[in-house]
């Protein structure tokens, strides 16, 4: 990115995320789903569940957290696909291109108001985990890296957000892609271990990429080896990230070429 569209980007930026300050909601919302679903299986479910680790009730949050934070960022992701919607059919988007700016700034705009965004969501979900009684003795390197694996997952989705936030027909269409994504965790190893699901389950559960993703961030967490673990979830998120990228960005292309 040349320091033009860098400036411009920064601007856009800046545009995008004084919106989100006149409307905390937007982020408080994001953040009240994964907290409900934290009490919820923690206090109620959490007793009956078995990780196969020996936690109880009280150390379910350890094992929770991880997926619960994936949950919060496909959620936070459909507030990009609506914000890029309505710039698309408010007229915005065309007017941007009258004036002289790099045509990539308007989408990296989007797309780095998300990732902001959206860490602060985990930040908060973060804060009431420590509350409800998670603890975790990993040191800075290891936070560090489950930082970088949930920026790189904030990415990718992020990109496959813009892609309803330009092809959408509704407000409805742009934002109800998020819904597959967030269900996602449920058929992985984010609340309960892959093994006790029947064979068809846990063969879907043990190869989509949320399994690969919490267990990388639980194991840093726990201090525990990681494995090829991270490496597999890494190469899920670059991936998606890269395919992602580029569709989005020629179908942006097209739309205002």
């Amino acid at each position: 990115m040349t320091s033009h569209a860098a400036s411009d980007t920064a601007a856009l930026t800046g545009r995008s995320l004084r919106h989100i300050l006149r409307s905390p909601d937007t982020i408080i919302t994001t953040a009240i789903m994964p907290v409900g679903l934290m009490l919820l299986f923690v206090f109620v479910f959490g007793g009956a569940i078995d990780t196969g680790s020996g936690v109880g009730a009280g150390g379910y949050i350890d094992y929770l957290l991880p997926g619960i934070l994936l949950i919060t960022i496909a959620s936070g992701i459909s507030y990009t696909a609506y914000r890029l919607f309505l710039d698309m059919q408010g007229g915005i988007v065309e007017r941007f291109q009258s004036m002289p700016i790099a045509r990539s700034s308007v989408l990296w705009a989007h797309v780095l108001t998300s990732l902001v965004a959206n860490l602060v969501s985990l930040v908060l979900v973060v804060g009431v985990a420590l509350l409800m009684g998670f603890r975790s003795g990993a040191g800075a390197l290891a936070w560090l890296a489950v930082a970088g694996v949930l920026v790189l997952f904030i990415l990718a989705l992020t990109w496959i957000a813009v892609i309803p936030g330009l092809t959408a027909k509704t407000v409805d269409g742009a934002s109800a892609f998020s819904y597959p994504l967030i269900f996602l965790p449920f058929l992985s190893s984010a609340f309960v271990p892959t093994d006790s699901m029947p064979g068809p389950v846990r063969w879907f559960a043990e190869n989509q990429p949320v399994t690969s993703i919490v267990n990388s961030i639980r194991a840093l967490l726990a201090q525990q080896p990681v494995g090829a673990e991270l490496w597999i979830a890494l190469a899920w998120c670059l991936g998606i990230l890269v395919v992602a990228a580029l569709a989005a960005t020629a179908i942006y292309r097209r739309k205002v070429g």
